[in-house]
């Protein structure tokens, strides 16, 4: 039996992959201290490891493919495959955003003042890249975790770190002076196994129903009963990714109408639907939209 051997994130990402996984229709279970998690698909063999780590897992062939972070890729400069971008993270549908922050006091104001400075950070490679391409001379040394805590006891100047929301930074009275980069989640697959028919179709069926799995995150489905008369002043209110589905009901003069629209604009639509004549309005949640 062809099996494909796929890495998931181990950490922040974890469970929120997981999650996505199991919208697009797969069950994982997680073992207690086991890196080998059970789904519930016999084509699939997976391991958790950490993100940083994933890309040369990928090339070299341990792994047929895994799910990491844009800045692994990038600091690892990895030669895997970048079958596509999935935009998630543990919070939020936003890119993560690696920056370089000081103490709040400091009078550095701009990342030229840091010549001469250490900064402490775990992205080694990217930063040692982006000063030297600014010419600016600094100390970088890696941090193994904590590391905003490095500056508040004054074994760095300045940080670069990895923030979604901003709350650990400000927690620890720091303050951002440049945004280095985005990142986001990306689905990667070794070079041998993407050339390879099975296993490439097996990646890119993943690929689509993650991606429709996150496409439809806030969308929701709308379907509703509307007269002949009211038909067409619904339409031209009505929203959607193409054009609204219309249907005559059976023996009538009615109209089933269906579309697909925001979840931020369904408790303003339904009540101007409502007012414009449509009747049996339906809201559904949607698992993908591909």
């Amino acid at each position: 039996m062809n099996q494909l051997k796929l890495g998931l994130p181990k950490g922040s990402l974890e469970k929120a992959t997981i999650e996505l996984f199991e919208k697009a229709g797969w069950l994982i279970k997680p073992r207690s201290r086991n890196y080998f998690p059970e789904i519930d698909d016999k084509e699939l063999d997976c391991s958790i490891c950490r993100p940083q780590e994933m890309s040369r897992y990928v090339e070299s062939g341990m792994l047929d493919a895994g799910i990491t972070g844009k800045d692994w890729t990038m600091e690892n400069q990895s030669e895997a495959v970048i079958v596509t971008d999935l935009v998630y993270s543990k919070v939020s549908r936003k890119p993560t955003r690696w920056v370089i922050a000081v103490a709040g006091d400091s009078d550095i104001t701009c990342v030229e003042d840091l010549e001469g400075k250490k900064i402490a950070t775990e992205l080694m490679n990217v930063s040692k890249r982006f000063f030297a391409e600014k010419n600016i001379n600094v100390e970088i040394e890696f941090s193994w975790g904590a590391t905003e805590a490095k500056v508040v006891a004054g074994l760095a100047d300045a940080i670069v770190e990895v923030t979604e929301t901003e709350n650990t930074i400000r927690a620890h009275g720091l303050r951002i002076i440049h945004e280095l980069m985005e990142s986001n989640t990306q689905f990667i697959a070794n070079k041998e196994a993407w050339e390879d028919p099975w296993k490439r179709e097996k990646i890119e069926n993943i690929a689509m129903l993650l991606q429709g799995s996150l496409n439809a995150d806030r969308i929701v489905g709308l379907k509703m009963n509307v007269s002949k008369e009211k038909l067409e002043p619904i339409i031209e209110i009505l929203p959607s990714l193409n054009a609204p589905t219309v249907a005559h009901l059976y023996n009538s003069d009615w109209f089933s109408v269906e579309t697909v629209v925001s979840e931020d604009i369904v408790r303003d639509l339904i009540p101007t639907l409502r007012k414009g004549g449509a009747e049996g309005i339906i809201e559904y949640q949607l698992s993908k939209v591909i």
